[in-house]
């Protein structure tokens, strides 16, 4: 068991809420069982290092059935290692680390996608983990992350994906350019999200949201950059019914992701109903 929360290697796993000690090792920090359970499920092999106390584990048997069926060996500390270990104050008895896995773009557009998310200078890192995660829920095929977007691997933004980083393909360090370029070549239309857009819900009766689409989500106080609004082929706002002035930015792209999700289903199957 390790004891030692100044040990070596606990400040190593520790260094990992840094992004400088991410990009030089190539691996992050994940925190709490609901995640580490996402990660045992579906990308085992990228555990490299996997760390509970002995009540944390014993807390959650289906933890403990997946990882060994993987032969994935858990290694016991104490409660003041794990809390030197994690980002956050309370890590729920369970931490692993886990190698990066990120996907190239061509591979992205190369799978013929018909739903794709992509952020360009997104910084806030709730907002990117719950777009991810809202991207995850509608179906969507990837999401891309572009120009000076927040690292996915930030512990804030893993959390907020709860799980969902680990579900689709996540590419990271594209130019937008070469991105929208790409997304044209395998046949996807470019919707960028702007409060000075079209009508979504006219794009929609139009057939617009019907093609296979790459919506584009831009940052959260100056929205997107003239240069980037006119990579895309449509501008589109959500509509405001009430008083509020706007959207939060992941509430905005979680709309337009399940818009997207709802009339190509629609599209495919009459039987759709969409609301």
């Amino acid at each position: 068991m390790l004891e030692n929360p100044r040990s070596p290697r606990v400040r190593a796993v520790a260094k990992l809420t840094k992004r400088s000690a991410r990009t030089e090792t190539g691996l992050f920090l994940l925190e709490g069982p609901q995640s580490v359970r996402e990660a045992l499920e579906y990308r085992p092999e990228a555990i490299v290092e996997l760390f509970a106390t002995p009540t944390g584990w014993e807390k959650h048997p289906d933890l403990r059935a997946t990882s060994e069926q993987h032969s994935i060996e858990v290694e016991y500390v104490t409660e003041q290692v794990l809390n030197a270990m994690a980002d956050t104050v309370t890590p729920q008895g369970v931490i692993a680390v886990v190698q990066q896995t990120p996907t190239s773009v061509r591979d992205i557009f190369a799978a013929s996608p018909r739903l794709v998310a992509i952020c360009q200078e997104v910084r806030d890192p709730g907002n990117l983990g719950t777009i991810i995660r809202a991207a995850d829920a509608a179906g969507a095929d990837a999401v891309v992350l572009t120009g000076r977007t927040v690292d996915p691997y930030n512990p804030k933004v893993v959390r907020a994906t709860t799980g969902s980083l680990f579900h689709l393909p996540v590419s990271v360090g594209g130019e937008l350019e070469d991105v929208v370029t790409r997304a044209h070549e395998a046949g996807l239309v470019v919707l960028a999200a702007d409060v000075k857009g079209d009508d979504l819900l006219q794009a929609r009766a139009e057939g617009v949201l019907a093609q296979p689409t790459a919506w584009l989500f831009g940052n959260e106080a100056r929205g997107l950059e003239e240069s980037a609004l006119e990579l895309a082929d449509h501008v589109l706002k959500l509509p405001i019914f009430g008083r509020a002035e706007s959207l939060n930015l992941a509430t905005a792209a979680s709309v337009c992701l399940y818009e997207s999700a709802f009339t190509q289903r629609a599209a495919e199957d009459p039987s759709v109903t969409t609301v």
